[in-house]
């Protein structure tokens, strides 16, 4: 299965890069890039809770077929959509913000699959090996798309008509990596039927309730939940990469597509050094720490003006954001029941995702306050870093429970 996730998220990613630069293309507008981030959350936050449910209360497995279907349509249309010449930012928001539509439903169902796979000791390491999958798809997918969009006549910024050619491969390629997943799913030997607890309510609403309660009354779930929203909104930035590649560091589009797979390098050395140690001890600390070193990192971002430097301040980025995330996935799939994974699932991607993708709106809206796209890309980086610090320093001071967390004491035979 690994394998299979690994070919259709370098697809993924692929189409992910390729649709910023895609609006930048487009528009040369550092608001219509931050507006990337708004379509791609708004279907999130709509459906997420209803994909939660559903990933409860329907076989899981099924729900990834017409998942992965749905998206691999959405890919198909964006690719000829733009090989002919019919494209606008309009349409590349309408398909994009499907393609979050099927993701709503996809990522519960996905997440809670996992745990059904490996015993619980086996967990963490699990989580650390799919975290190792998504980063190297993180690290090819955008080097690939900027080598596609370079080696394409006339990829670079300039009149749209010039880059079709490059983009529309990259969704066609996107669209055939589905189709790996598509075939494990059909074979996957393992049930996707949930298993229900007696008492479980009928009641879809009910049923949606029984999840939102657990959740919000769990406080290492909530905090760690909240913090990682607001570090990623105020951190938020990578849909500004395109900017940074084109006007600041004249790194063109394969400079842009090395600096967009520079976190999922860094990511993925986090993720592979997690999987072969474990969750750390203190997992609580380490969290906070990571995020702290998350938006740090996220500031030498924004002030570098040497394409090295940024890359290797993006690695850190990744880096650290790869440890907090193996820190509180870990955590949360662990202190919840296996018949309200999904809808935990749910309410989480209105943080995980919420976050960064509202903070590429609020990056643009910043960026865009400045004459000089180049000078507010940068306004708009340090400030988010920043912020990130701010909230770090808070949730520090204010939420024990998170500082003093360590899964071992809690449970010491897991």
């Amino acid at each position: 299965m690994a394998i299979s996730m690994l070919v259709s998220l370098v697809g993924t990613q692929m189409q992910n890069a390729a649709i910023d630069w895609h609006v930048w293309v487009l528009t040369r507008s550092p608001l219509a890039l931050g507006f990337v981030g708004l379509v791609r959350i708004v279907p999130i936050v709509v459906l997420s809770l209803v994909g939660g449910l559903v990933a409860d209360r329907r076989d899981r497995r099924r729900v990834l077929l017409v998942t992965q279907s749905t998206m691999t349509l959405v890919a198909l249309a964006l690719g000829a959509v733009t090989l002919l010449g019919r494209d606008s930012v309009g349409l590349v928001y309408l398909l994009t913000a499907l393609t979050s539509a099927a993701g709503a439903f996809d990522n519960p169902s996905r997440q809670s699959l996992i745990p059904r796979l490996v015993p619980e000791n086996d967990l963490p390491g699990a989580l650390s090996i799919m975290l190792s999958t998504f980063q190297l798809a993180s690290i090819g997918g955008p080097a690939l798309t900027g080598l596609v969009l370079a080696g394409a006549a006339g990829a670079g910024p300039g009149p749209p008509s010039h880059a079709h050619a490059g983009l529309a491969l990259i969704y066609f390629l996107n669209a055939a990596s589905f189709l790996a997943v598509l075939m494990t799913l059909v074979t996957l030997k393992t049930s996707g039927e949930v298993v229900r607890g007696e008492g479980a309510p009928e009641n879809p609403l009910a049923s949606l309730k029984e999840g939102l309660h657990f959740v919000f009354t769990t406080p290492i779930v909530v905090w760690t939940m909240t913090l990682d929203f607001f570090a990623t909104f105020f951190a938020g930035s990578m849909s500004l990469l395109p900017i940074f590649a084109d006007q600041i560091l004249r790194a063109g589009p394969a400079g842009y597509g090395w600096l967009r797979a520079a976190p999922g390098i860094g990511a993925l050395l986090g993720s592979v050094w997690s999987s072969v140690h474990g969750v750390p001890r203190r997992q609580g600390r380490v969290f906070l720490w990571a995020v702290a070193a998350y938006g740090a990192t996220t500031i030498v971002f924004g002030l570098s003006r040497s394409f090295s430097l940024t890359f290797a301040a993006l690695a850190l980025v990744g880096l650290s954001d790869m440890i907090s995330t193996v820190v509180r996935q870990t955590v949360r799939q662990l202190v919840t029941p296996d018949a309200l994974r999904g809808r935990m699932t749910g309410v989480n991607m209105i943080f995980f995702m919420g976050g960064p993708q509202l903070g590429e709106l609020e990056a643009g809206f910043v960026a865009s306050l400045f004459a000089s796209a180049a000078l507010g890309a940068s306004v708009a980086v340090v400030a988010g870093g920043v912020g990130t610090l701010l909230v770090v320093a808070f949730i520090a001071a204010r939420a024990k429970v998170v500082r003093e967390y360590d899964w071992s004491a809690v449970r010491p035979s897991a």
